[in-house]
């Protein structure tokens, strides 16, 4: 349906009078979007995550200056936190500082109140975070950080985990962005396209990205800056990344509300059925007294000691067995990590032969690690070396004689 002529060839530079019925199934997005956080109101032109985040960051700058409150110089992301965060930060003007994560893999909220002050802009979050848990003091984080004057960013990476569960909003955050090219149908990684909509609370709708659509008695049509004088700003050439947008509406539409219940709970239910099935079968996880979300961590730490195989050696194994290898030495603060997130599109028979392939890696890397060491056999490509092909990166496609 994403595919239908009427979207995919319409012209992003014609009249509002003939884009009707686009852009009322961009504003239902909006909305849908709107009711599955818990915020007042979301802008669709970002076109990643990274680029969401930068959106977020922005507008809680321009919050912060409109009031006069010129002292916020600061952003507070936990160690655990995606790059990006970070990044996002500092292309904002802050500067960055970290808290620490504690024993059980939340954030240390007595470290977060020792850096929490009148320098505060805000504090970064995803919930649930990279570590795979749900922030069980949440709430807390919140009045800490709101009494300080500070204000809540959700990075929705893992949105997929919560979906119709609990929204965002309800945890006291004022601006989110939503991966829909990883929650809402379009394949997630290998570079794009992607699309990150920025969704804020009440106090930050002034400074939404433009545009957005505007829905007047039965018309639609894009907010510019006369509608929105304090926007931070476009930050695409037209409304967004329209394919990844109207897959993303199609989906939920496909979905509803049932439906996307039923996406947090596969998810949910297939990592922790992974993480206990591993742990029957010897590995280690990173916080084994924790249920996981949408995805766990498995910590290598031993079979590198005991074995010298690495989490990238299983991960390039892993390849030969027909397995797309998990996230690997992300978080950085888990040595030898091997982040699994199966999603809510796997069966039962996908992630059992997942469990065997591990299993099996950790037999050969017994008997004959060198088998491991060496992986990938079965590809085009085999072990690269990574220093070489990261300073001298070759992405030319060439075909091969018959």
């Amino acid at each position: 349906m994403a595919s239908l002529e009427g979207f995919t060839g319409l012209h992003p530079l014609a009249p509002a009078d003939q884009t009707q019925g686009y852009l009322q199934c961009m504003h239902e997005l909006q909305e849908m979007l709107t009711e599955v956080t818990g915020m007042a109101g979301f802008s669709l032109t970002p076109l990643a995550g990274a680029q969401g985040e930068f959106a977020g960051i922005a507008m809680i700058r321009a919050y912060h200056l409109a009031r006069g409150d010129n002292q916020r110089t600061e952003i507070l992301v936990p160690d655990a936190a995606h790059g990006t965060n970070p990044a996002s930060a500092v292309m904002c003007g802050y500067t960055v500082k970290e808290i620490p994560t504690d024993s059980d893999g939340n954030v240390d909220l007595e470290a977060l109140q020792q850096q929490v002050g009148p320098q505060t802009a805000g504090l970064m979050l995803t919930n649930p975070s990279t570590l795979g848990v749900f922030e069980e003091r949440i709430t807390e984080m919140s009045q800490i950080m709101h009494s300080a004057g500070g204000l809540l960013y959700y990075d929705g990476a893992n949105l997929n985990a919560i979906l119709g569960k609990v929204k965002p909003g309800d945890m006291g955050f004022d601006v989110i962005h939503i991966n829909l090219h990883k929650t809402f149908s379009t394949p997630h990684g290998g570079g794009g396209p992607g699309a990150g909509p920025v969704g804020v609370s009440e106090r930050l709708l002034p400074h939404l990205p433009i545009p957005y659509i505007i829905k007047e008695q039965d018309n639609y049509r894009l907010a510019d800056r006369d509608d929105c004088p304090q926007s931070i700003g476009r930050l695409s050439a037209f409304a967004g990344n329209s394919g990844v947008l109207m897959r993303a509406y199609i989906y939920m539409r496909l979905l509803g509300k049932e439906g996307m219940v039923r996406v947090a709970e596969f998810a949910t239910l297939n990592a922790n059925y992974l993480l206990k099935q591993l742990q029957a079968k010897g590995f280690d996880a990173a916080f084994p007294e924790r249920r996981a979300s949408h995805e766990f961590i498995i910590t290598l730490r031993s079979q590198a000691k005991e074995l010298n195989v690495t989490a990238r050696d299983f991960a390039k194994r892993l390849l030969d067995f027909g397995y797309h290898a998990p996230t690997t030495y992300f978080p950085m603060l888990v040595p030898e990590c091997l982040l699994i997130e199966p999603t809510e599109t796997e069966d039962k028979a996908a992630l059992d032969g997942f469990i065997d392939a591990m299993v099996a890696i950790w037999e050969e890397a017994k008997s004959d690690p060198e088998l491991v060491q060496n992986a990938p056999h079965t590809l085009p490509v085999t072990r690269l070396d990574e220093t070489l092909a990261a300073k001298q990166l070759d992405l030319i496609w060439r075909p091969t004689a018959d």
